[in-house]
């Protein structure tokens, strides 16, 4: 039986219909230097890629709740 990656539990969500969201990189620091329309859709979730989906379920055997 394969474990959960717990790196990878962690970083995402998925969502009611099967998709995983995932948050936006760069926006932890050096926001100064960063426009208010940059820093407002650096807050909301993504999707993740199609192509990045399939390793990622790997990750996740049982799936997350």
């Amino acid at each position: 039986m394969q474990k959960t990656k717990k790196s990878v539990a962690k970083r995402f969500k998925m969502t009611a219909k099967g998709k995983l969201v995932r948050r936006s990189p760069g926006a932890r620091h050096l926001l100064a230097g960063k426009s208010p329309k940059q820093k407002r859709r650096l807050g909301k979730d993504k999707l993740v890629a199609e192509g990045q989906k399939a390793q990622l379920l790997k990750c996740l055997p049982t799936g997350l709740k």
